[in-house]
């Protein structure tokens, strides 16, 4: 794929001020300018930017009924009442349950966690849970990750004796279930200051209000952190605010200490001895943990995140494991089906946005594949497959346009959605498609701009080969987290050419291994092209080209810094 590039030089006015915060803070006024671009403009600010402090976490009980939910819990233990902790079957969920669960059970040990199967009970509270957990006389239940809508599900919890604490992070309707307390920063009279934490870091702002109301030490908490890192990557919330903080602080537990079944999904994911990022949890330990919920059951994943014996989390990875590999072979033969219906089918060709439906199909892959749709054609996706008398699936959106929007307009046509920005799940009958194909696709057209349906590369700066010094990539470092908002930064650099020892490599010889010059200095820059062999005999051609990308750091080789390619176009462009 070729992208679009968006790029702004700087004013004379921002160089001048990214020459003065980066003599402040010792660094490069290419440093300086990115911290400027993301809004961070003091010396002061940038401090609590490269070194976020947990004691910046924002108060707990500033969350709409926190004071609620913390006295209802302490209830239910001095009355030694049965809780379940209650969670959706993705990463998020079940992050969120094993926190939640792992906290409370230091000191309450009349508790219990619970998954919804995916194929038989479906996404959010189902009757069979409440009935099941009514038997076993369970008082409260905590619910993470899901509940904002289960209006009717927490209706007829309480005709059974069942409290409920909801703990959400999706966009609530006007119409709040009648839980005990609700925890959503996205209430519409939310008064918490930061609205984009994900479910985890709902259930760890619980566990962090618990522990301050009950004189537990803020230390007990931080183990868990990792738990939030995993969390905040898989889930592709923002990482700024107090999700930085989570982000920056879980990570380095993960890296330090992580928690025995977090250890072992890093061992049999080949991570170990790295310094793991953002980027490893998104493409390597999240899809694991999510492997269990889509192929079988998500209860397997909570039970290996709680686990305390590594070798019995160890043979639980690896069972894990087996699920990511038949969920890979899934995904990649529903992604060529889902290619070969929008060849046949011309009307997917003309419109902003793209509408699919196999009975077939794998419930649980379907997200994936709308996502890879959503990547490949760069147009909102939604992805159907029947579910019993229903046609359930996922929707995923392009950056900068709001997918929960589009959906909701159809409303009328839905069983049941529920999401954000980026991703909405949603059922619906199976003879309302067409409708809702018409609808929805119109909608997008009236409502989505011409650069949200074209591949962009937003290049935050250009710079020569000379800028890019080791201190410049031990200084970019510490940008890191990156995710939503704080993505890793990309650079540009015009009219490069090869050294003439570039080449074609990979197991199918899809990459291209770089060696290029620049034409303002004589330094060799090493980089990567992963799947761009196509563009290997221009390259080879002598002409010159530019390159967007961002530096990394070459894994087999410590010391030397290497620009991972994006993009290339001939420099005439």
């Amino acid at each position: 794929m070729h992208f679009k590039w968006n790029y702004e030089p700087p004013t004379s006015e921002r160089r001048a001020a990214a020459k003065e915060l980066g003599e402040k803070i010792g660094m490069s006024p290419i440093l300086a300018d990115l911290l400027i671009q993301r809004g961070i403009k003091t010396e002061s600010a940038a401090k609590r930017f490269f070194r976020p402090m947990l004691n910046e976490l924002i108060d707990p009980f500033l969350m709409n009924d926190m004071d609620v939910a913390v006295d209802r819990l302490n209830d239910a233990m001095g009355r030694k009442e049965k809780i379940m902790v209650y969670g959706d079957y993705d990463v998020d969920g079940c992050t969120a349950v094993a926190l939640v669960y792992k906290f409370l059970q230091q000191f309450y040990s009349n508790i219990e966690y619970y998954i919804p199967d995916r194929y038989e009970e479906g996404y959010g509270i189902s009757k069979k849970a409440l009935d099941s957990a009514a038997e076993r006389d369970v008082k409260l239940i905590i619910v993470l990750d899901c509940g904002i809508k289960a209006i009717e599900e927490i209706s007829y919890a309480k005709s059974l004796g069942i409290d409920f604490i909801v703990c959400d992070h999706h966009v609530p309707d006007d119409e709040l279930p009648d839980a005990v307390a609700i925890l959503n920063p996205k209430r519409e009279d939310s008064t918490y200051p930061f609205k984009h934490l994900c479910g985890c870091g709902v259930g760890f702002k619980f566990m962090q209000a618990f522990a301050k109301n009950n004189g537990i030490p803020f230390s007990r908490l931080i183990p868990l952190l990792d738990f939030c890192a995993v969390s905040i990557a898989a889930d592709m919330v923002p990482v700024t605010g107090e999700n930085r903080i989570l982000a920056f602080h879980g990570l380095k537990q993960l890296n330090q200490a992580p928690s025995i079944g977090l250890k072992s999904i890093i061992e049999i994911s080949g991570l170990t001895g790295r310094e793991l990022t953002m980027s490893d949890i998104v493409f390597k330990i999240g899809p694991r943990i999510n492997a269990s919920g889509r192929m079988q059951n998500g209860t397997e994943a909570v039970d290996l995140l709680v686990e305390r014996d590594f070798e019995k989390a160890l043979s639980e990875a690896n069972h894990i494991n087996v699920y990511n590999e038949q969920r890979k072979d899934v995904d990649k033969q529903m992604t060529e089906e889902a290619n070969q219906i929008i060849e046949k089918l011309e009307s997917q060709k003309h419109h902003n946005s793209i509408v699919l439906y196999d009975e077939n199909w794998k419930k649980g892959v379907v997200g994936i594949v709308a996502s890879r749709m959503t990547e490949m054609y760069y147009r909102p996706t939604v992805v159907l497959t029947r579910s019993g008398d229903l046609a359930t699936g996922s929707a995923r959106s392009v950056a900068g346009y709001d997918i929960y929007d589009a959906v909701k307009s159809c409303r009328d046509l839905l069983e049941n959605f529920g999401g954000h920005t980026y991703a909405v799940g949603l059922s619906l009958k199976i003879e309302n498609i067409p409708e809702f194909r018409r609808r929805f696709q119109q909608y997008v057209n009236d409502h989505i701009l011409p650069e949200q349906t074209e591949a962009m590369l937003e290049i935050e700066e250009e710079v020569d080969f000379k800028d890019i010094t080791k201190k410049l990539h031990n200084d970019l470092k510490k940008f890191a987290p990156h995710g939503p908002d704080n993505e890793k930064p990309i650079f540009c650099t015009r009219n490069v050419y090869d050294y003439g020892t570039s080449k074609v490599v990979g197991r199918q010889q899809e990459h291209i291994k770089l060696e290029l010059v620049d034409s303002k200095s004589s330094n060799v820059m090493n980089g990567i092209a992963f799947g761009r062999s196509a563009d290997a005999r221009y390259i080879k051609s002598k002409r010159s080209f530019d390159i967007a990308y961002t530096i990394e750091e070459n894994i087999y080789k410590r010391s030397e810094v290497q620009l991972q390619i994006e993009d290339i176009r001939p420099s005439e462009e």
